[in-house]
């Protein structure tokens, strides 16, 4: 009888003296009971998905999977074309890099032009003068090797033909006046002759353009 009061004392100490591992242990079983309901009811929801249902979270996956490719897919693209448009940059750049250095260049070939077209011809062809024959012969042949290097260069004059219609892209109108025998919008006169750089308008060619009377 004396042992079981003792034990009987014993276990009344423990609970007053720790409450807490009292509470802990109710706190980890209802926790552990939560967790096995959740899952079972997990279980429960997966065990009772309709045909309907898992058809649908299919084409879900695969309109997602769709999606990521198309976006990959355009993505691709998009750098595609930003290549493309950084490579074509940079042989514009090549190519039309030098229009300011033709342009200056411009104006040395319309000095030896007009140079070359201000000597009389009857001057040229007679020997009463053989020194500016070979003045001339110089500046010609001048003329012709810096022709040559615009060509070499992508460089090409615009000299448009009487008559010929105008084009507001190649050249441009310094006035407007009938002319006899010209159809109007056609150019009558050149006075400067212009050039095109790899097929652009470098610079272009003044004239006087017919106009009706």
């Amino acid at each position: 009888m004396a042992s079981w009061c003792v034990r009987a004392g014993r276990q009344s100490y423990s609970v007053v003296a720790f409450p807490s591992l009292i509470r802990a242990s109710q706190r980890l079983l209802c926790t552990s009971a939560q967790q096995k309901s959740g899952q079972g009811s997990e279980e429960d929801q997966k065990a009772e998905q309709s045909p309907v249902e898992k058809a649908l979270a299919e084409e879900k996956g695969q309109l997602e999977e769709q999606l990521k490719e198309d976006k990959y897919k355009r993505a691709l693209a998009d750098m595609e074309n930003l290549r493309t448009r950084s490579q074509k940059m940079v042989e514009d750049t090549k190519k039309y890099g030098i229009q300011g250095f033709c342009k200056d260049l411009l104006e040395v070939a319309d000095i030896l032009e007009k140079a070359t077209e201000s000597v009389p011809k009857e001057e040229v062809t007679s020997q009463k003068n053989p020194h500016l024959k070979n003045l001339y012969d110089g500046l010609v042949m001048t003329d012709k090797q810096i022709q040559k290097v615009f060509t070499k260069h992508g460089l090409f004059k615009l000299n448009p033909d009487r008559g010929q219609k105008f084009d507001p892209y190649e050249h441009e109108a310094l006035f407007h006046a009938p002319v006899e025998g010209k159809e109007p919008g056609t150019v009558a006169i050149v006075t400067k002759v212009g050039y095109k750089l790899h097929g652009r308008t470098l610079r272009p060619a003044l004239v006087g353009v017919a106009k009706a009377p």
